[in-house]
């Protein structure tokens, strides 16, 4: 059996292994680290979380904006630059969004009466029952996927994590 095909191989190994042979010199444990966070980000938004969202009707995108509007507060309305602000996207992919999601009924926009050239979101009632259902598989599913650590390995690895986003 290959290196490329040993399926206890992490990319991340096979990529510095591969390194180190050709440039022995080079410290590769920051290479090794990032490509390890890069593959787990890819597995757990790719085989993971996308098809518990797809099994609510959802993409990332949209579970972020109804899960964002939620998390507001009654009455579940944000404007559409404190809910661009609060999730994790891009303000480019927002309207489109938006526009989807109004479309099904998930969300309504109306103009916002303390700024004649703007607008308020809100999370309507069939958008949130669908976020609500979507939410508890999603906690289950979060907990199935951190279960491989136990609780003190999660909280180091998140203090860990929220360390190196600070120092970014």
């Amino acid at each position: 059996m290959t290196e490329k095909n040993s399926p206890t191989l992490d990319r991340a190994e096979l990529v510095t292994r591969q390194w180190h042979r050709q440039l022995p010199d080079l410290d590769l444990r920051p290479m090794a680290m990032l490509g390890r966070l890069n593959q787990a980000s890819m597995l757990i938004m790719r085989d993971n979380l996308e098809p518990v969202f797809k099994s609510h009707g959802l993409v990332s995108g949209e579970f972020d904006v109804l899960s964002t509007l939620r998390r507001a507060g009654a009455p579940y309305a944000l404007t559409p630059t404190e809910l661009f602000e609060s999730t994790m996207i891009t303000s480019g992919g927002m309207t489109a969004r938006l526009d989807r999601l109004e479309k099904r009924g998930l969300l309504s926009r109306a103009p916002n009466p303390n700024d004649r050239r703007g607008t308020i979101v809100s999370l309507t009632a069939d958008g949130k029952d669908l976020l609500e259902a979507a939410l508890a598989d999603h906690v289950v599913n979060l907990e199935r996927i951190a279960a491989s650590l136990n609780e003190d390995e999660q909280k180091q690895l998140s203090a860990l994590l929220a360390k190196l986003i600070k120092g970014l």
